[in-house]
């Protein structure tokens, strides 16, 4: 990957390592906590069947992996262990935060020895929100970070913004939009229309 960092690719060929790297995730599922179960069923159910998104769930070491997911509370004692391990990938890499937890703290936020976040100690490509998130949430943000690798520029490897799994409101809440709304409009519409 050294040579196509310095050289500027033509589309196509750019276009195809992007299409084999987002289709060919090695994953390293880091499970700490009972998020972990919910990964577990995306990852090992034939429900789910996550190598039909060309992800590779079987297990691998850091040093094999492109995509981590980290899912349940991060301590402040595992935090340093986490960074290590996220060194040893290869680049690129990419990071799942999966639930309430591994996102900011959770219930826990409030603990001593609970880290706020894993995102304090490595850098987080798509969040995905929940206590516990459903699998169908990790396959969806496993979608979205596959469409951002696919968009990504091998010379100006992307760091901005992370991805934010949407979390979907029961269908009785939904209130449609009206043309040129805002989202935030229609979610104050919803409360309105509950009350």
């Amino acid at each position: 990957m050294a040579l196509v960092d310095k050289v500027k690719l033509p589309k196509p060929l750019s276009w195809l390592l992007n299409f084999g790297r987002a289709r060919s995730l090695w994953v390293y599922q880091w499970g700490l906590a009972c998020c972990a179960i919910e990964m577990g069923a995306a990852f090992g159910s034939p429900r789910y069947d996550v190598m039909r998104l060309g992800v590779i769930p079987f297990p691998a070491s850091p040093r094999q992996a492109d995509l981590v997911v980290i899912s349940g509370t991060v301590t402040d004692k595992m935090a340093p262990v986490i960074r290590r391990l996220y060194e040893q990938m290869p680049e690129p890499k990419y990071v799942i935060s999966m639930g309430s937890c591994a996102n900011c703290g959770g219930p826990y936020w409030d603990s001593y020895s609970v880290t706020k976040g894993v995102d304090q100690v490595i850098p987080v490509d798509v969040y995905v929100p929940g206590c516990p998130p459903r699998p169908e949430a990790l396959l969806e943000g496993i979608v979205l970070l596959q469409e951002r690798i696919q968009r990504e520029d091998m010379q100006e490897r992307w760091r901005g913004e992370p991805i934010v799994v949407p979390t979907s409101a029961p269908s009785s809440t939904r209130v449609p939009a009206p043309p040129g709304a805002s989202s935030t409009a229609s979610a104050v519409s919803a409360g309105s229309a509950q009350a």
